[in-house]
């Protein structure tokens, strides 16, 4: 990645971790592949020192316990946002069950200030809409009276994808596990909007349609760390192709293991 560290206003440069950080890489999270290779990679990088971010949309992609939401949780924590969810100027906050990983990870910051931070972690949502609902103030929809996705949707029309509002940090966490096909395809042309504002987004989709988007940074984790690849290569997208071109092959297998 060539960018000019002297004229940067990435939200997130890199990420990187404190020197005094106490780790045990053999206990969880850094004994997660993908995590220690993360954490190798944050302690050691020039020029700064961490793990670098693109401008515009990186996908964290992979399968379950692979460790991307802990990713994600600990960069949005380190960040300064709520680490169920919400903006850095507050969040719903029930019982701690996060890794420590956003206390040992340091962010750095570009030149600019963002405008506008928000964390999207799915299966937390509904605290943070309680917290919003419960403001002195509050505007907009009420997003408890909204269907899952429908209360994403307008999460997206309100301020992820509001041109005068938000053109900063995007950390999602699974945002497709809310969402139908088309709402995904809605998503989808938002994020392409949105990096072309300057806001800069990290998300962790199981989504090949999410993950599709052009022009995007992919990650895949998985047992052997993390490595960056394109759309095509996904073993998400080998896996999706093959079982819609025979979804009997599948289930045939997987009843006679019955």
């Amino acid at each position: 990645m060539s960018i000019d560290w002297q004229d940067d206003s990435r939200p997130i440069r890199a990420v990187g971790v404190f020197q005094d950080a106490q780790i045990d890489e053999q206990a969880w999270p850094a004994a997660i592949p993908a995590v220690r290779e993360f954490l190798r990679v944050a302690r050691s990088n020039p020029p700064f020192g961490g793990w670098e971010f693109a401008p515009g949309v990186t996908f964290l992609v992979g399968e379950n316990g692979s460790g991307k939401s802990t990713l994600i949780e600990g960069i949005a924590e380190a960040a300064g946002l709520p680490p169920e969810g919400g903006t850095a100027n507050g969040g719903a906050s029930t019982r701690r069950t996060e890794s420590r990983l956003g206390q040992w990870l340091k962010v750095q910051r570009g030149l600019g200030a963002a405008k506008g931070e928000f964390f999207l972690r799915a299966e937390t949502m509904h605290g943070y809409y309680s917290w919003l609902e419960d403001l002195p103030q509050q505007s907009g929809p009420n997003l408890h009276r909204l269907s899952h996705g429908e209360s994403f949707n307008a999460l997206l029309d309100e301020k992820l994808d509001h041109e005068r509002y938000f053109t900063g940090l995007a950390i999602l966490d699974e945002p497709e596990a809310a969402l139908s096909f088309n709402s995904t395809l809605r998503w989808l042309a938002s994020l392409d909007r949105m990096r072309s504002r300057g806001t800069q987004v990290i998300c962790a989709t199981h989504s090949p349609v999410l993950a599709s988007l052009p022009g995007a940074t992919i990650l895949e984790l998985g047992e052997w760390g993390i490595r960056e690849t394109n759309w095509e290569d996904l073993e998400l997208v080998h896996h999706h192709r093959s079982y819609l071109q025979s979804p009997e092959r599948y289930l045939r297998h997987l009843f006679d293991q019955e």
